[in-house]
This record gives structure tokens, C-alpha cells and sequence, in this order.
């Protein structure tokens, strides 16, 4: 699964075994040899799907780790990018690699559920981001999001249709969740990290509820299932009315 440039077992034994932050830290010089690293793919995809939904200005790649995502940003948007991540080694990461051509880039440490901006971006992008945040914790996610987005403004994000449970990979990931429960049950801090917490229909449904008005485009890049539904949509939320008062 890893490449021989990737952490070893004992390395990933002691990540798992840290602070969701610290963890990253740890596994950060060594991130983008893993699987845990968006595929060029699909950032390809999602690039092209929002293309003819802008042109946008200001963009934000919201838990950006090493900065995969910026390309896409770079790509849709004419004003300056920034990532923002809690992880101080990820972000170190990022700020070494060679920058893609186009705007200004800017690098924020700090927590998604606490976002030091104002409304100052046309467009949020995120990715992988949602299984380190639990169910009750994804209304105020959005509501951060929402705050930092300027009038009009667009959070996009690809979703990737679960596997049925015919598949191996629906039983892979659901052990991978239930391994993650009895780690955070029996150890502290805890580590979260989890495939299955979030479902698509329960995050459009707090879209809603944020402000935001959401549509799903098919990307098409990665074929259909076998009932014919799209294996990958990019959800595009846009800001149009104020959150509601809590």
C-alpha cells in the first residue's frame, strides 16, 4: 500500500497513537507517500468542474495539509490563495514545495472549527477533510465556512459514492472505523479519523440549514456504479442567505 519512501508501521503504530495534530506532525514529511494524499486525479477533476463556475478571486483550501489542493485554486482562481491547516509539521511541508504558477499563495495555521478570517473568499475548497470532524461538530464547521465566504460565495468539495456492502471495500473501511472507536475508547487523546461518520445526505441537509444552496455535479472521470449513479460527484454549495441565529 506504500511506497518505500512512505512511514513505516511502527512510524504509522505511533501516529495513530498521538493527538490527531500531533499525529500529523509526525506523519507530515512522509504525507504525500501515502494513500492518505488526495490523487492528482482527483484534484484533475475537481479543477475542471469548477472551471466554468467561476472565474472566482480570493480561494481558501480548508485542511490543507501539504497543499495538494492549492493547484486547484490556482487553477480556478485569479486573486490570492490560501491554506489553512492546524497541523504545524503539514504546513511546513507545503510552504517547501514548489508553489504552482498563478497567485500569491499564504499558508494559516489554525483550527477549521475556529477560522481566524472574516468574509474575504469567493471560494472554499476542501479535501478529505470531513472524516476528522464528528457528526455534532459539522454545524459549526459549515458555520465557519459560511463566515468566511463573501456574498455568492462557493464551497466545493468532491464525495465519493460508499461502497455497497457487497464489496470488500464497504467491510475494509468498516473495520477501519470500528478499529478507530475501540482506539479512542481505550486511549487518550483521541485520534479521529473516520471513514463512515459523515454521510453525503447529512451534510447537504446542515448546507441547508447553514445558508447555503447546494447543487451536485457529476464527475464523470470516474466511470458509474452499476445502477448507473455517478462513483463521484463534486458538491457545490453557495452562500445566499446569514446562518441561522444559534
Amino acid at each position: 500500500m506504500f511506497s518505500p519512501e512512505g512511514p513505516s508501521l511502527r512510524e504509522l503504530a505511533v501516529q495513530a497513537l498521538s493527538s490527531v495534530e500531533r499525529g500529523y506532525d509526525l506523519l507530515a514529511p512522509k504525507f504525500d507517500h501515502t494513500p492518505f494524499r488526495t490523487p492528482d486525479s482527483v484534484l484533475e477533476a475537481v479543477a475542471k468542474a469548477l472551471t466554468p463556475l467561476g472565474p472566482f478571486d480570493a480561494g481558501l483550501d480548508l485542511c490543507c495539509g501539504t497543499g495538494a489542493g492549492l493547484d486547484v485554486l490556482a487553477q480556478v482562481c485569479g486573486g490570492r490563495v490560501t491554506g489553512v491547516d492546524f497541523s504545524a509539521g503539514m504546513l511546513d511541508v507545503a510552504r517547501r514545495l514548489p508553489l504552482p504558477d498563478g497567485p500569491d499563495v499564504t499558508w494559516v495555521q489554525a483550527d477549521a472549527r475556529a477560522l481566524p478570517f472574516g468574509p474575504a473568499f469567493d471560494l472554499v475548497v476542501s479535501f478529505g477533510a470531513f472524516g476528522h470532524f464528528l457528526p455534532r461538530e459539522l454545524p459549526g464547521l459549515l458555520g465557519q465556512v459560511h463566515s468566511v465566504l463573501r456574498p455568492g460565495g462557493t464551497f466545493a468539495f468532491p464525495a465519493l459514492a460508499p461502497p455497497r456492502p457487497t464489496g470488500l471495500g464497504f467491510w475494509m473501511l468498516l473495520g477501519f472505523d470500528a478499529v478507530m472507536r475501540v482506539r479512542n475508547a481505550l486511549w487518550r487523546p483521541p485520534f479521529v479519523m473516520y471513514y463512515r461518520a459523515l454521510r453525503l445526505g447529512d451534510v447537504l441537509r446542515e448546507s441547508a440549514r447553514a445558508g447555503f444552496a447546494t447543487d451536485l455535479y457529476e464527475l464523470p472521470e470516474f466511470g458509474e456504479r452499476d445502477d448507473g449513479s455517478p462513483r463521484a460527484r463534486l458538491v457545490v454549495a453557495r452562500k445566499v442567505t446569514s446562518p441561522p441565529a444559534p
